[in-house]
């Protein structure tokens, strides 16, 4: 096996009853990459998503991380062997405030109140919301929110960490904010896997990009590569557009 295989998915579906939602799909993840999912809506991301979590068990197929078969794991369980996850909508516990979010995944690794408190102090400070520490979930910005998931994946310590649509709904401004702090995330060493619909986005900061469509795995290569791919744009946009149109999305 490479040594720096991450995480390794073969020939996974979902079915539910006659639809495929997830047809059939492999791909690889290394120690370090960024990887970004692309297609369009009802493509089959967020349930691709949800089986490499453990929120769906696989029709078929295999999903190893670190080599370690994980197909029957519960999210739990993956969390604890290194996989972070973020959701397309936002879920904190709203009574709770920021760093008492932060800390029920701390608890995953540290038992000791002050231990967890600690590690989820430091999370907050590194995604920016150490001032915010204090405040309900409920009161904060969809900006706020936001970085609030990614902080509650990072408390888990994680090498990988799923992103979805972590940047939905936010102004240009916003988004630069949060393109800085992953990039900063990933020198540090993290490994991201991420399912995103700005493509510009897309284009600052992947190694690699992979197209899903109708559940399937169509396309895989650079971000060039791909906004340049004629299936690409036909998935995208449909037929008689050319491929400049999909690159100014």
């Amino acid at each position: 096996m490479i040594a720096d295989l991450l995480l390794a998915v073969s020939g996974v579906s979902k079915h539910f009853l006659g639809l495929r939602a997830v047809d059939d799909v492999s791909l690889s993840v290394r120690k370090g990459e960024i990887v970004s999912i692309i297609g369009p809506n009802g493509a089959g991301k967020t349930t691709f998503f949800n089986l490499l979590t453990g929120q769906l068990v696989p029709t078929s197929g295999e999903v190893r991380l670190r080599g370690e078969r994980i197909n029957q794991l519960a999210p739990h369980d993956r969390a604890r062997l290194g996989m972070g996850r973020t959701f397309q909508i936002a879920k904190p516990l709203i009574a709770l405030n920021a760093l008492e979010n932060v800390m029920i995944g701390a608890f995953m690794r540290h038992r000791a109140l002050g231990t967890a408190r600690d590690k989820a102090m430091a999370v907050l400070e590194k995604v920016g919301l150490a001032h915010h520490a204090r405040v309900r979930a409920g009161d904060l910005t969809l900006s706020e929110r936001r970085r609030l998931e990614v902080a509650r994946a990072l408390a888990l310590e994680p090498e990988i960490v799923l992103l979805d649509e972590v940047m939905a709904g936010l102004n240009q401004s916003e988004v630069g904010q949060a393109i800085e702090l992953l990039q900063g995330l990933h020198a540090e060493g993290l490994t991201f896997l991420i399912i995103e619909h700005n493509l510009k986005v897309v284009r600052a900061f992947s190694d690699r990009v992979v197209v899903l469509d109708r559940g399937r795995l169509i396309a895989e290569g650079t971000a060039d590569q791909i906004l340049s791919s004629p299936e690409v744009v036909k998935a995208y946009l449909g037929d008689g557009h050319q491929a400049a149109e999909l690159g100014n999305l």
